[in-house]
Protein backbone atom coordinates (compact mmCIF):
# COMPACT_ATOMS: atom_id res chain seq x y z
CA UNK A 1 0.00 0.00 0.00
CA UNK A 2 1.14 3.63 -0.57
CA UNK A 3 1.94 5.68 2.33
CA UNK A 4 -0.69 8.59 1.86
CA UNK A 5 1.84 10.94 3.56
CA UNK A 6 4.58 10.25 1.02
CA UNK A 7 6.62 8.75 3.42
CA UNK A 8 9.08 5.90 3.35
CA UNK A 9 10.95 3.34 6.05
CA UNK A 10 13.92 4.38 4.88
CA UNK A 11 15.04 8.05 4.67
CA UNK A 12 15.22 8.99 0.64
CA UNK A 13 18.40 11.40 0.04
CA UNK A 14 16.51 13.88 -2.12
CA UNK A 15 18.18 14.88 -4.78
CA UNK A 16 18.36 19.10 -3.37
CA UNK A 17 19.94 17.49 -0.55
CA UNK A 18 22.64 15.35 -2.31
CA UNK A 19 25.73 16.02 -1.88
CA UNK A 20 29.32 14.75 -2.46
CA UNK A 21 29.43 11.18 -4.10
CA UNK A 22 25.66 10.64 -4.43
CA UNK A 23 25.07 13.85 -6.13
CA UNK A 24 27.93 12.50 -8.63
CA UNK A 25 25.94 9.50 -8.83
CA UNK A 26 22.75 10.99 -9.19
CA UNK A 27 24.31 13.64 -12.35
CA UNK A 28 25.97 10.36 -13.72
CA UNK A 29 22.15 7.94 -13.59
CA UNK A 30 20.57 11.66 -15.03
CA UNK A 31 22.78 11.57 -17.96
CA UNK A 32 23.01 8.19 -18.64
CA UNK A 33 19.15 7.76 -18.50
CA UNK A 34 18.15 10.77 -19.96
CA UNK A 35 15.52 11.54 -17.70
CA UNK A 36 15.46 14.47 -14.81
CA UNK A 37 13.77 12.77 -11.89
CA UNK A 38 16.08 10.35 -10.18
CA UNK A 39 13.22 7.81 -8.87
CA UNK A 40 12.96 7.28 -5.07
CA UNK A 41 13.89 3.26 -5.83
CA UNK A 42 17.34 4.52 -6.75
CA UNK A 43 16.89 7.27 -3.96
CA UNK A 44 16.98 4.76 -0.75
CA UNK A 45 20.24 3.61 -1.88
CA UNK A 46 21.74 7.14 -1.68
CA UNK A 47 23.02 6.50 2.16
CA UNK A 48 26.05 4.42 0.32
CA UNK A 49 27.30 5.42 -3.06
CA UNK A 50 28.95 2.66 -3.73
CA UNK A 51 26.16 0.15 -3.68
CA UNK A 52 23.89 2.76 -5.59
CA UNK A 53 26.24 2.39 -8.49
CA UNK A 54 26.81 -1.29 -8.23
CA UNK A 55 21.96 -1.19 -7.84
CA UNK A 56 22.36 0.78 -11.14
CA UNK A 57 24.67 -1.59 -13.00
CA UNK A 58 22.55 -4.29 -12.44
CA UNK A 59 19.67 -2.44 -13.05
CA UNK A 60 20.98 -1.81 -16.43
CA UNK A 61 22.29 -5.45 -16.96
CA UNK A 62 19.17 -6.58 -16.27
CA UNK A 63 16.78 -4.27 -18.12
CA UNK A 64 18.89 -3.44 -20.57
CA UNK A 65 20.88 -6.57 -22.38
CA UNK A 66 19.87 -8.73 -24.91
CA UNK A 67 18.26 -11.84 -24.01
CA UNK A 68 15.27 -13.50 -24.81
CA UNK A 69 13.12 -10.64 -23.99
CA UNK A 70 13.38 -7.28 -25.43
CA UNK A 71 13.36 -3.94 -23.32
CA UNK A 72 9.95 -3.03 -24.13
CA UNK A 73 8.39 -6.53 -23.05
CA UNK A 74 10.36 -6.16 -19.89
CA UNK A 75 9.63 -2.93 -19.15
CA UNK A 76 5.94 -3.56 -19.21
CA UNK A 77 6.75 -6.73 -16.55
CA UNK A 78 8.23 -4.43 -14.65
CA UNK A 79 5.14 -1.87 -14.51
CA UNK A 80 2.75 -4.51 -14.15
CA UNK A 81 4.60 -5.56 -11.09
CA UNK A 82 4.80 -2.79 -9.96
CA UNK A 83 0.92 -1.76 -10.11
CA UNK A 84 0.30 -5.22 -8.49
CA UNK A 85 2.31 -4.25 -5.34
CA UNK A 86 0.83 -0.94 -5.62
CA UNK A 87 4.62 0.79 -5.64
CA UNK A 88 4.93 3.81 -7.34
CA UNK A 89 8.28 2.99 -9.51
Amino acid sequence: MINPDNETKIKLIEERDASGEVAAVYDEWRAKSGRQKVPGILKCFGHRPDFLRDVIKFGDTVHFSHGHLDRRTKEAIASWVSWLNRCPY
